[in-house]
């Protein structure tokens, strides 16, 4: 047996310690009592592979491309302008040092390439009459005008400009300057490449590329298409579950796989359907879990067992009692989204008051921390449940985690559901959190 292999298998049963999360920085963070427009709003957020960029779109049609500067901090590197709401972002790979990205809104999907160019300018010829020779009347002559030179060395009014008395000294001006091209700082340049239209007749809700670097999907709420990047003129249909009368329209009996998890007796409801609509899916970075969000809960799946999750963590299982309230104001349909840290040992998704959950996924993990999006993130910090899980692998059943919270919140206080936390992303490779609060974008670490 490989000694290394079995202190891996070790470290990995060690129940992981909660994990201290501190403010790293925010762009666009709100003044008291300031409104937020709504096109401002932010409505995806993506890291790159490499986990060095982050792309952020909001609601008025406009990508935001953020570059690391150092070890935590992001600064603003180029904004898009592409029409309406943004609805996913995703990267693509790296190729000439360029970078290369998927947006999407509701009906068109564009192929984006952005790359440093350097910046030239021709520099202004005129005269330094400073280090003229000659004269004093040739000097005067050079630089009797009260109009400007203009950047080629000419000016605006040629007939006063010229003088008959204008000699050139024996020779010439050793201070005359000629044109000369000069490279300054490098900027990063914003190119659409490619736009994919006329191929969804309902929204599009996601893309997703593919491995091979070559292809990516597109999908809408009844059909899934598979594009190739280099063309945009045709996809082809992979998938599409629309009936030829929309009142026969179900679910698809024949999947390759599924997975569900079983109603349990007697508890079926008016909300059932609705707070069991997923809203957002990720895989783990080595394939084999899959993690999912609905309206109450984040479930995490095995690809080897389809017949529940190997565990369920509450999100805010203390709104069940108000599913009519939500179900009054169209809160019961907002879609939060969900992300797995690098190493696959914690999962993330966020809830009302601008707040957002990390849970832990070890073998007797009790991790269930709470944080506010703002510059002190611990401070609605409610007590993690005591009662330990049993391991990945290991499960016949689901645990369910997270749900011993009661009350609306740390302090008592009840939500605002108009302030909610929709979308975060987790670094590729470090405990790093970036998430959203209406226009605002905070960065966590750890």
């Amino acid at each position: 047996m490989d000694p290394q292999a079995s202190d891996d298998a070790q470290a990995a049963a060690q129940p992981q310690q909660p994990l201290e999360w501190r403010f790293a920085q925010v762009f666009g963070e709100r003044a008291a009592g300031e409104d937020v427009q709504e096109v401002d709003i932010i409505s995806a957020i993506e890291f790159d592979r490499s986990g060095d960029h982050l792309a952020t779109g909001d609601k008025g049609g406009r990508v935001v491309l953020f570059e690391r500067t150092d070890a935590r901090d992001f600064d603003y590197l180029k904004s898009l302008e592409i029409e309406e709401k943004i609805n996913k972002i995703k990267w693509c790979q790296t190729a000439n040092n360029a970078l290369s990205l998927l947006s999407t809104n509701d009906k068109t999907i564009k192929y984006w390439k952005v790359q440093d160019k350097k910046v030239k300018r021709v520099s202004v010829m005129n005269l330094d009459t400073s280090q003229s020779v000659g004269s004093s009347t040739t000097a005067n002559a050079s630089t009797s005008s009260s109009q400007a030179p203009l950047p080629n060395g000419g000016c605006s009014e040629k007939l006063t400009c010229l003088s008959t008395d204008f000699s050139f000294p024996p020779g010439g001006y050793p201070s005359l300057r000629l044109p000369v091209v000069t490279s300054l700082e490098t900027n990063p340049v914003a190119r659409c490449r490619r736009v994919y239209a006329h191929a969804h007749d309902y929204h599009i809700n996601s893309i997703s590329n593919n491995s091979d670097g070559e292809t990516f999907i597109s999908a809408d709420d009844l059909r899934i298409n598979l594009w190739n990047l280099e063309i945009n003129s045709q996809s082809f249909n992979i998938v599409d579950v629309k009936p030829s009368n929309m009142e026969d329209l179900t679910v698809n009996k024949n999947p390759a796989n599924r997975f569900e998890e079983h109603e349990a007796p007697g508890a079926r409801s008016f909300f059932t359907e609705i707070i069991a609509s997923i809203s957002d899916v990720k895989f783990s970075r080595d394939g084999r879990y899959i993690l999912s969000r609905d309206y109450m809960t984040l479930k995490l799946w095995d690809l080897n067992m389809d017949s529940g999750p190997v565990s369920t963590f509450q999100v805010h299982e203390h709104l069940r009692s108000r599913l009519c309230d939500l179900y009054e104001n169209d809160s019961i349909f907002d879609k939060f989204e969900c992300c797995l840290s690098g190493d696959g040992l914690r999962v993330a998704t966020g809830s009302y008051g601008n707040v957002f959950r990390v849970f832990g996924c070890t073998p007797g993990s009790t991790e269930a921390t709470t944080l506010e999006a703002s510059r002190n993130p611990m401070r609605r910090q409610i007590t993690n449940p005591t009662r330990p899980t049993r391991t990945l692998t290991s499960f016949t059943r689901g645990v369910r985690r997270g749900g011993e919270n009661s009350g609306v919140d740390a302090n008592g206080n009840s939500f605002d559901f108009s302030t909610k936390l929709l979308h975060l992303a987790w670094h590729p490779t470090e405990n790093s959190i970036a998430c959203a609060a209406a226009n605002s974008l905070y960065m966590y670490y750890a």
